[in-house]
């Protein structure tokens, strides 16, 4: 079978300087990746192998183009999102994928979404009052849930943030920690402190604390409370029991809204606890102005390897299970 070729020339020295990354870092990951034979000169790319692997490889150089055109930039991450989109036989472009700035960070990272399930998930947020984003680590469920909570206060949609975790860690107990109960669950709370500095910097965040304009608590903080004009975030709600859950839920009040994350394939609950994130889908499913949003190992924007090991696990779990 003769070998087919194609080339593909970038004709703007920057972009192209994007398109193949600090140390060609971006075109070494994309020469692993396709089964085509893959060859640079300057600025002009060239394609060889069979039809079907010239056509993917020259579609999925075209559609990291149009992401370095729009973005003017590229990774990893975005080749292997839409090399996974258009080996399934998905062609949605990067323009259709990605949603407008949804906020500015303190150093002015522009943040948006950047995948399908991502851009899904913002709009159910806009859309909904009780949004559920259930899907494994990496898919930024709790960060994005965050930014839109910080986009809500700074657009004056709500007064105030509560960001709240339930108090169970992953093969720890808080009474073998030291310090009083504070300081005990501080750690814990952590990765919501840090997505908010990130977003809005240490000085103002500790500012906003201090106001009680944001407030960031343990789940049994919350039993007898109703949240007026609040924007509320429960992370890591797969280590809810159902009471728990049901608790939160109903401390709803009037101007408010709830973003519920996590991940059901990471319970830490003990054995003979049911977690009230999986209980809910057969609860609320069907409510409306309820929305649940299902994000997957595709939608991981953390390190290639996340996905591997989230790949790994499923098939290791799916042999033990048999």
């Amino acid at each position: 079978m003769t070998d087919k070729e194609a080339k593909i020339v970038i004709n703007n020295n920057e972009k192209a300087a994007v398109f193949f990354g600090n140390g060609d870092e971006n075109f070494k990951y994309l020469k692993e990746l396709s089964n085509a034979e893959l060859s640079a000169r300057g600025s002009q790319i060239f394609i060889k192998g069979s039809d079907e692997e010239v056509k993917l490889t020259f579609d999925l150089i075209q559609s990291l183009l149009d992401i370095v055109e729009s973005e003017n930039h590229l990774n990893i991450n975005d080749i292997n999102y839409m090399s996974g989109l258009l080996k399934k036989g998905d062609k949605t472009k990067h323009q259709d994928i990605v949603s407008g700035t949804i906020i500015n960070t303190v150093r002015g990272k522009s943040v948006k979404a950047r995948t399908i399930g991502q851009k899904k998930y913002i709009e159910a947020i806009i859309r909904d009052d009780v949004v559920f984003g259930i899907g494994p680590a990496g898919t930024g469920k709790t960060y994005l849930a965050v930014v839109m909570a910080v986009r809500s206060l700074k657009n004056r949609e709500v007064e105030r943030i509560i960001l709240v975790r339930p108090a169970v860690e992953a093969g720890e107990k808080l009474g073998f920690l030291p310090g009083d109960f504070i300081e005990k669950v501080n750690p814990y709370l952590r990765p919501l402190y840090d997505s908010l500095f990130d977003i809005l910097g240490v000085e103002i965040t500790q500012r906003y604390l201090e106001k009680n304009i944001i407030e960031v608590a343990p789940l049994a903080y919350m039993r007898g409370r109703t949240l007026n004009d609040a924007f509320i975030i429960l992370d890591e709600a797969q280590n809810t029991t159902p009471q728990q859950m049901k608790m939160f839920l109903t401390r709803l009040g009037f101007g408010s809204k709830a973003v519920v994350t996590g991940d059901i394939t990471q319970v830490d609950l003990p054995k003979e606890e049911y977690s009230g994130l999986i209980e809910i889908q057969k609860i609320l499913g069907q409510v409306r102005g309820v929305s649940f949003e299902y994000l997957t190992k595709e939608d991981v924007v953390r390190h290639p390897l996340v996905q591997k090991i989230i790949d790994a696990y499923e098939s290791f779990e799916s042999r033990t299970k048999k």
